[in-house]
């Protein structure tokens, strides 16, 4: 029996999925892949966070179950490090939770919130869970810019103006993945008194938090008076401590949205192996000069990546802050869009990144490259986008030769 299930229809294909499958075409056939696509840190976790683990893992009672609200000595240095990198008081009993990567919190918190038909704002472009997590749940999403400012405020204006129902939740992202814009304290606290007097929540994704350049560390809306009213912060472990695949994050702030959480994350998992808590607790609880480490390793890929396509022709901004660049499709390949746009930068250039459509309609104009490789294989990939570019309209007339064999 063949049937199309109901939440599966609202997903469309993965757009990266196509990039993917076409990379390990590549690497298959004996190509040496540059990847810069998938936000992916290739530095190892520090030395004293993988020691925990090991001494931890030798107790055979660590090896039972653990507990879906997260060990209490983790809670605790959750809260440890709200104290001292925001000044904010954080009550560990119940007003934080351990989640598996903030990306588990978000979707089983969506799924706690919202019924189908309620109506969820979302930055577009955004990190495909942020609307995605909603979109599973059975909500309906309305677009809104991702820039802080004016024109973000006149978009919760016009939600709260036109959508029926009212919104729910408005979710956001600073700094931002994929087009890497910060915000700061008087925006957040626009949006809080905003959203407070409209009945909104809001999901704060914050998982760049430490992931800055030549800026103030990035604030928490958290640190806004009133916040917690309304208000949830997810962060991760992945970035910050080179742990993605650990899968360990937290969320923090209102009470209500943590037990809700919490209530649904009891009926899925048991949370985190302990082990991996437990070294997340020395993580946060232990020398944080790796983070300065990390800090500086991004900062000077990012210079070496910006001044390189600069040099090459490819007119890319310098981020603040994350892991990515957000870079214009040049003007000659914009007729392509994004996800074209990449194929023909993955075949040709042998370089791998990730189009803007795959984070939202408005991201066509714009790939999203990843500083996940050393500066050798960086330069090496500026060196073949630059040979790429200098050849652009041989590879366009191409391009179009294979567009109507096709047809």
């Amino acid at each position: 029996m063949e049937q199309e299930f109901h939440r599966i229809r609202r997903l469309p294909p993965y757009v990266f999925a196509e990039v993917n499958a076409m990379k390990a075409r590549a690497r298959a056939a004996g190509k040496d892949i540059i990847d810069l696509g998938m936000g992916n840190p290739d530095s190892p976790t520090p030395q004293h966070i993988v020691d925990k683990l090991v001494e931890v893992v030798q107790d055979p009672r660590t090896h039972r179950y653990s507990s879906s609200k997260g060990i209490p000595g983790l809670r605790r240095a959750i809260a440890a490090y709200y104290g001292r990198r925001f000044n904010v008081d954080i009550n560990p009993e119940t007003e934080t939770i351990v989640t598996l990567g903030s990306k588990e919190g978000l979707a089983n918190l969506a799924s706690a919130i919202s019924s189908p038909g309620d109506v969820i704002l979302v930055p577009n472009p955004s990190y495909p869970i942020h609307q995605f997590g909603f979109i599973i749940a059975g909500s309906a999403v309305r677009s809104i810019p991702v820039t802080p400012g004016p024109a973000f405020m006149e978009a919760l204006e016009q939600a709260v103006t036109h959508s029926v129902p009212p919104p729910t939740a408005l979710v956001l992202n600073y700094p931002n993945n994929p087009t890497a814009e910060f915000a700061d304290l008087d925006f957040y606290a626009e949006v809080v008194s905003f959203c407070r007097h409209h009945g909104i929540y809001i999901l704060s994704d914050l998982a760049y938090a430490e992931l800055y350049f030549d800026v103030q560390p990035p604030p928490s809306i958290l640190q806004v008076p009133g916040a917690r009213d309304i208000a949830v912060e997810f962060t991760s472990m992945s970035k910050t401590y080179s742990m993605p695949g650990w899968r360990i994050g937290f969320a923090s702030g209102n009470k209500r949205l943590i037990a809700a959480l919490a209530r649904v994350k009891s009926y899925l998992d048991y949370g985190a192996f302990t082990p991996i808590q437990a070294a997340a607790t020395a993580a946060l609880n232990g020398p944080q000069d790796c983070i300065d480490d990390m800090r500086a390793l991004y900062r000077s890929r990012r210079d070496v990546l910006i001044k390189g396509l600069n040099e090459a022709g490819w007119d890319v901004p310098s981020p603040r802050g994350t892991m990515f660049a957000w870079a214009p499709v040049p003007p000659a390949f914009q007729h392509l869009g994004s996800e074209e746009f990449s194929k023909l930068l993955l075949s040709e250039a042998e370089v791998a990144v990730s189009p803007g459509i795959g984070f939202g309609e408005h991201g066509d104009g714009h790939v999203r490259i990843s500083l996940v490789e050393n500066k050798h294989r960086t330069r090496q990939a500026i060196r073949n986008i630059k040979t790429f570019l200098r050849n652009y309209d041989k590879v366009l007339e191409d391009t179009e030769k294979k567009r109507a064999a096709a047809e």
